[in-house]
């Protein structure tokens, strides 16, 4: 090749592979439509979450309960913002992190129009767990009065575990024990006022919440058995549930050492 042609093609190459890098520099710091999750905080529905009551009950003689029964969440980036390639690389290769589509995360785009969303979800899922537990204790609900303080916690899906935090506290497991059998147990799952549990996603990143906050069962709604195996915690026990009687009947199990349903 000539030399004249020489430097000019050096620097044509030079300019090229400047602008790939360039290029690949604004691509990893510009926003994607993702959010990015984490393990959340964990409430025990037994006790109490940011120094107040999670359950207060009024109308009807209260027992004196042990154990836990903790409902389990994720963090989640907020609504408004995006992620970078960066961090969703990063958040791919990190098993206490997962990547999910913002929209999945937050169905309504504008964030003030999300917090209100899941705070709605939280009243109803709050009123059917309350429904839930009565019908399940046969209890009139103008006489049962419960009152329900999450603090920030939002959405549906800690309808299960406030579900069985009000039947233990007001009857335990019916034989005058524990439903919790001293353990520390948690969980996740929509509620509807008749008593059936449903999928609430995220259960991956919530056992490891469970995990580590000192959790040894785990109940799942049964259709999201095989996303809670993924990255399952060890010793800890996964216990698939579909309506509450199910879930007091696997405690009762658990606690008089009969075959309890698993994964």
């Amino acid at each position: 090749m000539p030399p004249a042609l020489t430097a000019p093609k050096t620097r044509a190459l030079g300019l090229c592979g400047a602008l790939v890098v360039a290029l690949f520099a604004v691509a990893a710091f510009a926003p994607l439509p993702f959010t990015l999750t984490q393990p959340g905080v964990t409430a025990d529905t037994l006790g109490t979450y940011q120094g107040r009551p999670v359950l207060t009950i009024t109308g009807a003689p209260l027992r004196v309960t042990d154990g836990q029964l903790r409902a389990t969440t994720i963090s989640a980036t907020n609504a408004g913002e995006r992620i970078t390639l960066k961090q969703a690389v990063d958040g791919w290769l990190n098993e206490d992190e997962a990547v999910l589509p913002t929209d999945v995360v937050y169905p309504e785009p504008d964030p003030a129009d999300a917090v209100q969303e899941t705070s709605r979800q939280m009243t109803e899922s709050q009123d059917a767990a309350t429904t839930a537990a009565l019908n399940y204790l046969h209890l009139q609900g103008g006489q049962v009065k419960v009152t329900v303080d999450l603090g920030d916690i939002g959405g549906p899906s800690a309808g299960q575990m406030l579900t069985l935090g009000i039947i233990d506290k007001l009857s335990g497991n019916g034989h005058g024990g524990d439903l919790t059998g001293g353990r520390v147990v948690a969980g996740t799952g929509t509620v509807d006022d008749q008593g059936r549990i449903g999928a609430v996603g995220g259960v991956p990143l919530k056992t490891q919440a469970a995990a580590r906050d000192g959790a040894t069962v785990f109940l799942v709604p049964a259709q999201e058995c095989s996303d809670a195996g993924v990255n399952l915690p060890p010793g800890l026990q996964l216990v698939p549930v579909t309506t509450i009687e199910e879930s007091v009947a696997a405690l009762n199990a658990l606690n008089s050492g009969a075959p309890v349903p698993h994964c």
